[in-house]
């Protein structure tokens, strides 16, 4: 084969890998109204995988996120609102489900727990660079050695 080829074929590889996510994501899916539409792409934002964690049902290719589309979809076809569908995957797969879980004695560690965190990590910072800080004086002999040092290169350079 020319080298041409080659690099055709290489690119023709590359895009086909490239592309290859954006083909296995489409998912034709027809709403009775676009209100239904709305609060169906408006619902699949705000609930999170619970296999990936940290995307959310929108953004994830896992099957129990395929699956939860699936659920929401038919939830909202039937005539369900958004609170149904809401009410209904938290019953089922708890507060961890919606990105903004409500604030309850439940999801409190999930609401002040990066607050507590950082303010842990700050203060243990600004111990450690106090400490880094304060600087003892040297000792009394270390310090006459020093100064004869620089007597003695006095001396020469004069």
């Amino acid at each position: 084969m020319k080298l041409v080829n080659l690099r055709w074929l290489a690119l023709f590889v590359l895009w086909l890998g490239l592309a290859w996510p954006a083909w296995s994501r489409i998912e034709a899916l027809e709403f009775k109204n676009p209100q239904v539409e709305k609060d169906y792409y408006s619902l699949i934002e705000e609930l999170r995988c619970l296999v990936c964690q940290n995307q959310n049902l929108k953004d994830s290719n896992a099957d129990l996120a395929k699956d939860l589309r699936q659920q929401t979809y038919q939830m909202l076809q039937q005539g369900k609102s958004k609170q149904d569908v809401v009410d209904y995957m938290v019953a089922r797969y708890g507060d961890f489900v919606l990105y903004r879980p409500p604030l309850k004695n439940s999801t409190l560690l999930l609401w002040i727990g990066p607050f507590v965190l950082l303010v842990l990590v700050l203060v243990l910072v600004l111990r450690r660079l106090r400490r880094n800080r304060s600087v003892e004086p040297p000792e009394p002999e270390n310090l006459e050695q020093a100064h004869h040092l620089l007597a003695d290169d006095e001396q020469k350079t004069t």
